[in-house]
């Protein structure tokens, strides 16, 4: 026999009524939203909150970088891993002072964690045995050796602390690929394609590109503005391709000058302060830089452009100068992290109620937080009540008694002569006068 389908709702067959209102459940928890891009004000403001030295830390953002290259190098890893890590130190870094983490052990963490990303999957001890055969060329070891166990537990444990800043979003962004094709469209095969200048204008415009991520120009900018930006400043550099460029500021190509011209001053001065540390700043003299960089703050001014775009004064709040920190000492287990045995991972234990969850739709995370905030925001109500209240009767004290108590007292605490008695037989009615009538005082 079929089994029967019943005919009655649920909420009467479990007892329930329809208009009996549901219970509430346990809050959801918190939510946060990993932002794509950072603004220039929000950027200066983690900086000085982490007690952000600038001499200090732009050495050790430079050197992070570097280490992440050199070793993508040595690995044979592709471009796009070291897009994403450089990205990943660079999110890592402006979160958290230089020591609590030394450098090295985030930039190692960073390639390591990229190498996932972009499905290039490397070992931790791979990653940590070629950045020990660059460092220490003399004392070459393999990935099998027992010295990066610890390191390696180490890094596994950043891992997790990098996945939480950079909150579960891995995309990232790959300007070489955007840079391929423009110069693709620029320089023509069997044109101009084939000359030592061509050649020349497209090794300093991809060597530029790995520069790029020695600022935080990739963490404010999407990959359009950062391309134009390396394309104009090859253009002012080489002296070539200056015609072709004005294909590119059409409806086509959307992107603000604006944009472009701040990703072209951070790059600028990162060539004129730190050259050395470049690949294109050591091609040329610094005069010749500084001339570029002249012409673009006259663009900049011409046309009434702030440094930086989007700029709000009234949003930089004027916060007190934060304390600079000093870098991790040499005991300490961020700056020997590669001793064996140390796998100690320092993390923040913030209280939160709740489960945190990472949400990447902003819009969806906005309509969740007003929908949940009518059931769990606390609403007061102010009720005004008119009430009678009575006064009290005063009590009610006679004169007498109150004339009693004070004599009464007043012969309690009188320790002298005692009263003088008017009458010889202490009668009350007598006087002492009386008995003078009789000798002739009359």
């Amino acid at each position: 026999m079929a089994p029967s389908i019943p005919t009655e709702p649920a909420s009467k067959r479990n007892g329930t009524n329809d208009h009996e209102v549901p219970p509430i459940g346990p809050p959801p928890g918190l939510s946060s939203n990993p932002p794509r891009y950072i603004s220039e004000h929000t950027l200066q403001q983690m900086l000085k909150s982490i007690g952000y030295d600038e001499a200090r830390e732009d050495t050790y953002r430079l050197k992070g970088v570097q280490l992440i290259d050199s070793v993508r190098q040595s690995i044979s890893l592709p471009v796009k891993t070291f897009d994403t890590a450089a990205t990943y130190y660079h999110r890592f870094r402006i979160r958290f002072p230089s020591a609590e983490y030394n450098y090295e052990d985030v930039a190692l963490a960073s390639l390591f964690v990229a190498c996932k990303v972009e499905d290039t999957i490397k070992k931790s001890k791979d990653v940590l045995c070629a950045a020990h055969n660059i460092r220490q060329p003399h004392d070459q070891r393999t990935p099998d050796d027992k010295m990066f166990d610890g390191p390696s537990k180490f890094t596994v444990g950043l891992e997790r602390h990098i996945l939480e800043t950079i909150g579960f979003d891995f995309q990232a962004q790959y300007p070489q690929k955007l840079l391929i094709k423009l110069l693709r469209k620029m320089f023509p095969k069997g044109e101009k394609g084939d000359s030592p200048e061509v050649k020349r204008f497209i090794k300093d415009a991809y060597d530029m590109s790995i520069d790029l991520y020695k600022t935080f120009a990739p963490l404010k900018q999407p990959s359009f503005p950062l391309v134009m930006a390396i394309l104009e400043i090859t253009v002012l550099l080489t002296g070539i391709g200056k015609g072709q460029l004005s294909q590119f500021y059409s409806d086509q190509y959307p992107a603000r000058k604006g944009c472009i011209v701040e990703v072209m001053l951070d790059l600028m001065d990162l060539y004129t302060q730190f050259s050395k540390s470049t690949k294109v700043g050591s091609r040329y003299d610094l005069n010749k830089l500084m001339g570029v960089k002249i012409d673009i703050n006259k663009i900049l001014s011409g046309n009434r452009y702030h440094r930086h775009f989007a700029w709000c004064d009234k949003c930089l709040q004027d916060s007190s100068d934060a304390v600079s920190v000093t870098p991790g000492s040499a005991i300490s287990p961020a700056t020997n992290s590669s001793l064996p045995g140390n796998n100690v991972v320092k993390r923040n234990n913030k209280s939160s109620e709740g489960t945190l969850r990472f949400v990447f739709d902003h819009d969806d995370a906005r309509l969740e937080r007003e929908t949940v905030a009518e059931y769990f925001d606390d609403v007061y109500e102010e009720i005004e009540e008119e009430v009678e209240e009575k006064i009290p009767d005063e009590p009610r004290h006679s004169s007498r008694s109150a004339h009693h108590s004070h004599s009464s007292h007043r012969n309690h605490t009188d320790h002298g002569w005692s009263p003088y008695s008017r009458s010889r037989h202490g009668g009350h009615n007598s006087d002492r006068h009386k008995g003078r009538k009789s000798h002739g005082y009359y």
